[in-house]
């Protein structure tokens, strides 16, 4: 296998303003996670080349490129290539004249989707095979991280289902494979996750090492070419384009496996609980259930339901998930901080996600009939890879 490792970097100036990315490193950042993440891999087996994929704002982008050139001429090993705007443009105008019509934005360095579907085309770009994410914030822990990555990948199961993509997962700072379950606040009761994520994870980690999953980690997730050159990420979605992956996977009739031995540690920085993280979480699990109900009308198309997803994420696909944001929104508004962002988002937020839900659910669908032409037009071009190598070259020389 020919595997590249992707990994989406996200800078800003002012990482803690509202709008920016998770865990978005600031400019002038001492130690970025970058650094730290790079170094990690410089002890793994068998890579073939690490693309970053670099998201800053229009006014930060020059100081970020900077830093990230910096930090991957460190490491000439990793054969590190990155993408900013210039390599960007590069291929969106190349993914134009492939698919004239084809809708939205889905290959950005906007959005977290699009940005996955930026790492997809770039491996098919250099004739990829396996495209391997992980996230900057997280650490390989052996040499054999590719190894693990790869293991199974394009072979069968004992089901005989050909196993085309799968998750790893991650340990925490205390070498924990569970999501801490520490005394929530009030206003985070009808908010947590915590409790059925561990309920499934626990499961997962007695049974055998391969197993279908209900999970999906995106800084620990192997993609082979047979699936992503079908299923793109979906760019419409405004977070947790992981897990709706693996939703996407099970309409187009494929899986997502969950391997209990490959996981990476994970060293997130301390985020403050900001009222706008949770509205774009809103929005994910509203459109989540739009895009699946429209996608159930399509014969074309598997249909998914809340009670194959038990006992997580299920409960977050069914219609409880309503009353479960009323609440959590009433319970911030009254206990929790940015009261009265809180009370905008219970007042007229609910109702603008499941707008912009019933406006977008069919996207996806027309995403899908595209999506093969754009990998297969995009695979091996020699020559818009060496345009693309070449616009790397020249900003790394220029930093």
């Amino acid at each position: 296998m020919n595997p590249s490792i992707v990994i989406p970097t996200y800078w800003a100036a002012d990482p803690k303003r509202p709008g920016v990315y998770d865990h978005a490193t600031a400019l002038d950042a001492p130690m970025p996670e970058l650094a730290r993440c790079l170094d990690s891999l410089d002890d793994v087996s068998g890579v073939i080349r690490t693309i970053v994929l670099l998201v800053a704002p229009p006014d930060a982008e020059e100081s970020a490129r900077a830093r990230v050139n910096a930090i991957v001429r460190d490491h000439p090993q990793l054969s590190p290539v990155v993408i900013g705007s210039p390599e960007a443009r590069l291929l969106k105008a190349r993914i134009a004249q492939l698919c004239p019509t084809l809708p939205g934005e889905p290959v950005s360095l906007r959005g977290y989707g699009a940005i996955r579907n930026m790492g997809l085309a770039v491996s098919a770009l250099l004739g990829h095979d396996v495209c391997v994410f992980m996230d900057d914030d997280e650490v390989a822990l052996s040499s054999d991280f590719l190894l693990d990555a790869v293991y199974g990948l394009g072979q069968l199961t004992r089901q005989d289902l050909k196993l085309l993509a799968k998750t790893g997962h991650f340990v925490d700072a205390n070498d924990s494979h569970l999501a801490s379950e520490k005394s929530l606040a009030l206003w985070e009761h009808w908010w947590s996750k915590r409790t059925e994520f561990n309920q499934w994870m626990s499961r997962a980690l007695e049974g055998t090492r391969i197993c279908r999953s209900n999970v999906a980690c995106g800084g620990c997730l192997a993609i082979h070419a047979g699936a992503y050159a079908h299923v793109p990420f979906d760019p419409w979605i405004t977070r947790g384009e992981d897990l709706d992956y693996l939703l996407d996977l099970r309409l187009c009739g494929l899986d997502m496996w969950f391997d209990g031995q490959w996981f990476v540690r994970h060293l997130p920085p301390k985020t403050p609980d900001e009222p706008h993280r949770f509205l774009q979480d809103i929005y994910r699990w509203f459109y989540e259930r739009a895009k699946l109900d429209a996608c159930s009308r399509q014969p074309s198309l598997r249909k998914v339901s809340p009670a194959s997803l038990m006992p997580y994420p299920g409960r977050w696909l069914s219609p409880e998930v309503e009353s479960r944001a009323a609440k959590a929104a009433l319970a911030r508004v009254a206990f929790g901080p940015a009261r009265r962002a809180s009370l905008r988002i219970w007042a007229r937020g609910r109702g603008e996600a499941n707008t912009y839900a019933r406006q977008n659910a069919a996207n996806y669908v027309r995403l899908l009939s595209f999506w093969p032409s754009v990998v297969d037009g995009l695979w091996n071009d020699e020559k818009l890879a060496a345009a693309v190598l070449s616009a790397g070259t020249k900003g790394a020389s220029a930093a």
